[in-house]
């Protein structure tokens, strides 16, 4: 149990899940009060995204991922990408509004708020540079002096983290958004060449990581590694976690997308013969 238990407990990290799985269950029992339905397929995506993201922050784990460098990698893919996708499949927003209390959904100081962010929010979604944003970070937190000193910098460590877990809330977000183009969200075929362009850059950076025949990320070396394992085989795993999992995770986004295309087209066919039977 005490591998359960937080290696560094952050408040920030346990706050914001604990007010998420709040949020959403008091969002399920408004919604169930009123008689609307929510999938247990979008319940259960949404609570083990959310479980995910802390696991890898606010358990033993984290100490694993702070001295051994493939298990580093393993946390930000569930950061960057495994959590926030599965939080973002689950289509969470009305349920964590309607979770809210009445007080603060009303409250007319809002939207003030909202219009300042607003510009900055479609600012970072923008199809030109979301895309960059996400990769860019990945490539950032992994330039060698910038790795060393995040990962000896308990505040900058947190700055890392805290980045790749927002990036992939906002990168996954406006890819597996449910509404439709006509209804505000981005094209599919702009999302498809999204989810596409992104898939080379890991490529190159994992390949280049699994490939080296030196250390590139020395920092585990002045700490120690939680387990006796070879410097380089630690490496080349980490290189397959960079590169492997990121490649599938576009692809399963990809065929999503394809999804939610056959879906209006059926809804558009069933329209199309509801109007011409007399």
């Amino acid at each position: 149990m005490g591998y359960l238990l937080p290696w560094e407990f952050s408040l920030a990290w346990s706050g914001a899940c604990l007010l998420a799985i709040v949020l959403y269950l008091r969002g399920l029992r408004q919604r169930r009060r009123r008689g609307e339905a929510t999938g247990a397929g979008r319940v259960l995506a949404y609570l083990l995204g959310v479980a995910t993201i802390y696991g890898v922050t606010q358990t033993h784990y984290d100490y694993l991922a702070q001295y051994m460098f493939f298990t580093h990698r393993a946390q930000h893919l569930v950061l960057h990408h495994a959590g926030p996708f599965l939080i973002a499949l689950a289509a969470p927003l009305p349920v964590l509004t309607d979770g809210l209390p009445t007080r603060i959904r009303h409250f007319s100081g809002w939207r003030p708020v909202a219009r300042l962010l607003r510009p900055v929010y479609r600012t970072l979604q923008h199809p030109l540079i979301a895309p960059v944003l996400f990769v860019g970070l990945i490539y950032f937190w992994l330039i060698p002096e910038v790795h060393f000193d995040a990962m000896l910098s308990t505040d900058l460590y947190q700055v890392m983290n805290w980045s790749m877990a927002l990036d992939g809330l906002l990168f996954w977000w406006l890819i597996l958004d449910r509404r439709t183009p006509q209804q505000g969200g981005l094209g599919y075929g702009k999302r498809i060449a999204i989810l596409l362009v992104v898939i080379p850059p890991q490529i190159v950076l994992g390949a280049y990581i699994v490939f080296s025949r030196s250390v590139i990320f020395d920092v585990y070396e002045v700490c120690g590694r939680a387990w006796p394992l070879d410097p380089l085989t630690d490496q080349l795993l980490g290189g397959l976690l960079t590169w492997v999992p990121a490649t599938m995770m576009s692809a399963i986004g990809v065929l999503i997308i394809l999804s939610f295309l056959f879906r209006d087209a059926r809804k558009e066919d069933a329209a199309d013969v509801s109007h011409a039977t007399p």
